[in-house]
């Protein structure tokens, strides 16, 4: 069950009520090792964001207690943390986030869990982010940047095969800060990795014989899945979401539209859709939801894998695949 608090809780079982959590942490404080969750003793584990709150949990089991910083249904990028988040940051045995994502959990990892941090981006390729005009960095299988290279796009969740590396990763950093319990993270780990492995492979067959490759989306979020699968991704955005494109790049995007005959233009969960509902009207092609995980929506029953399937059979139909 998912609940939120300061920090959004995610754990196996039933949330406890908040003179409990509150008590919990008191405990942990005074403990200094690892914390007391809501869910029972466990190492204390920090997600910056709801894909790396769900592998956390996944590679952790019931050993853990995870808890994200994004409130549910917030987008992630501009988290700002309370005074209370930056505490509890610094108290938990592990913090598991995308460094370059969200700069305000960057800064709070460097003043306060330097040692206990785990960037996720460090333990796979990343590629740059989109170039200025807007179209993505697909294709650079062999041309990828290492993590230590400088600026590079962060979105690395939404291709399940480097989620499936750093779960690796993750199993071995859980094993090393709660060595009692390491041999059931590094199975957790495995166990993980396998299903995201089998999702990998619906993506490669479900995407493999497509009359289209190229996807509009609202922001550039997906320069990793068109990579892994073969696609151009052409984003509204560019890396925030947030950001207004210029009416010069509107008036491009509608002739791109038209010139490789896209029907589809995608909008997201978490941002407004109207930018790219007008787009769409002008470019006379329909809408479809393609929904980038940055988190889920308030009360959503999914999870980071019936999401991605989702994504799947909406690109299938977008693209025409056979």
């Amino acid at each position: 069950m998912f609940t939120f608090r300061a920090l959004r809780r995610i754990s196996p079982r039933s949330a406890l009520p908040m003179t409990v959590l509150s008590a919990a942490l008191l405990a942990a404080t005074a403990c200094g090792g690892g914390s007391e969750a809501g869910s029972g003793s466990g190492t204390r584990v920090i997600a910056g964001f709801y894909p790396m709150a769900w592998l956390s949990e996944q590679v952790g089991g019931t050993a853990v207690s995870v808890d994200t910083l994004a409130r549910p249904g917030a987008e992630p990028h501009d988290l700002e943390l309370s005074p209370r988040q930056i505490a509890e940051l610094g108290e938990a045995d592990l913090v598991v986030y995308v460094k370059g994502l969200q700069p305000a959990v960057d800064q709070a990892v460097s003043e306060r869990a330097k040692d206990r941090g785990l960037d996720a981006a460090s333990a796979v390729r990343t590629l740059p982010p989109p170039a200025e005009d807007g179209h993505g960095h697909e294709h650079e299988d062999e041309h990828g940047h290492g993590h230590d290279e400088g600026s590079y796009d962060p979105h690395i969740w939404l291709d399940p095969s480097r989620m499936a590396t750093i779960a690796t990763a993750l199993g071995e950093r859980l094993a090393k800060a709660d060595p009692a319990n390491a041999a059931a993270y590094r199975a957790g780990a495995r166990t993980v990795a396998g299903r995201l492995t089998a999702l990998d492979g619906e993506f490669q067959a479900g995407l493999k014989n497509c009359e289209r490759r190229t996807m509009v989306t609202a922001h550039a979020a997906f320069g990793y899945l068109a990579d892994r699968y073969g696609l151009e991704q052409v984003p509204i955005a560019g890396v925030d979401p947030t950001a207004e494109p210029s009416p010069q790049r509107l008036a491009e995007l509608t002739h791109e539209i038209r010139e490789n005959g896209a029907t589809t233009v995608f909008t997201e969960t978490l941002v407004s859709p109207k930018v790219a509902q007008a787009l769409a009207r002008e470019a006379g092609v329909r809408t479809a939801t393609l929904d980038p995980v940055e988190g889920l929506a308030d009360g959503s029953r999914d999870d980071y894998v019936s999401i991605m399937r989702k994504n799947l059979q909406t690109l299938r139909t977008a693209l025409d695949c056979a």
